[in-house]
């Protein structure tokens, strides 16, 4: 019984089966924040969603019967109970809150899927290696912003009048957004030598330390993948000395039934 579970919970059909929900529930999430739709099939709306909850509750009850206690040694196992958990929790009173968090359960794709599994787990990877990169970041930011207080906060206070508003501003030149026209263009009215102070910021915020980021990244998925990769490999590897030693043995009977056989 608990063997057959195992396979059913296993199978590509019963995946499948569970990312349909997923996709049907997230629709129906969307639905319920428009009052027109809400207003005509509101009753049907929340009935579909109080069903697909039945069947993660289910789901996840399934799971513990067929893999006990082993089911929380899995870290994406264990994301999955915190999400039904989570739509559990009753919406009402202080916790009404939490029913925009319904459409968490949407992030269950990344536990189902597992290409998406490979893309969190490269980015969680990445995590350590970008840590030195923000510190980075941070002094960068950090010495360009009392920088340009004093220098532009006399005249321009509403983007340079304090650390807090330069840092701001500094972070919307770094993200290219408007920072021409918008910003060093009217301080160079004013200071026409700014350029030597954003032209050199861009080139080593937007342009250096901004593709350290994608660096790291890069080479966290590209060990994920060849981590991946390894993993068949070894898996393939076993498959074929199995299926060998199982030819052996076959062999073996064969050889001794001739021998028996021979007069």
């Amino acid at each position: 019984m608990r063997q057959r579970l195992i396979d059913i919970l296993k199978s590509q059909r019963w995946e499948n089966f569970i990312i349909a929900v997923i996709l049907i529930n997230s629709v129906t999430l969307g639905m319920a924040t428009d009052k027109d739709l809400m207003a005509s099939f509101g009753p049907l709306i929340n009935g579909i969603d109080r069903l697909i909850l039945a069947i993660f509750v289910v789901e996840i009850v399934a799971r513990f019967i067929a893999f006990r206690f082993q089911l929380f040694r899995d870290p994406w196992s264990v994301f999955d109970v915190f999400i039904v958990v989570m739509a559990l929790v009753p919406a009402t009173g202080p916790f009404q809150v939490l029913r925009a968090l319904r459409i968490l359960r949407l992030l269950r794709l990344i536990s189902i899927i597992p290409s998406l599994r490979r893309v969190v787990g490269g980015l969680i990877s990445a995590l350590p290696g970008m840590g030195s990169i923000v510190v980075l970041l941070a002094l960068l930011f950090y010495v360009s912003a009392v920088m340009a207080t004093k220098l532009y906060g006399d005249q321009f206070p509403d983007w340079f009048g304090s650390l807090g508003a330069s840092l701001y501003t500094l972070f919307q030149v770094m993200t290219l957004e408007s920072w021409s026209m918008g910003i060093v263009r009217p301080v160079m009215e004013a200071y026409p030598s700014a350029w030597m102070f954003f032209v050199p910021f861009i080139l080593l915020s937007t342009y250096s330390v901004l593709n350290l980021f994608i660096g790291v990244i890069v080479s966290a998925m590209q060990k994920e993948a060849e981590a991946h990769t390894d993993a068949e490999l070894q898996s393939l590897h076993s498959d074929n000395t199995a299926v060998l030693a199982e030819l052996r043995a076959l062999r073996a009977e064969i050889g001794e039934l001739r021998q028996k056989l021979t007069p």
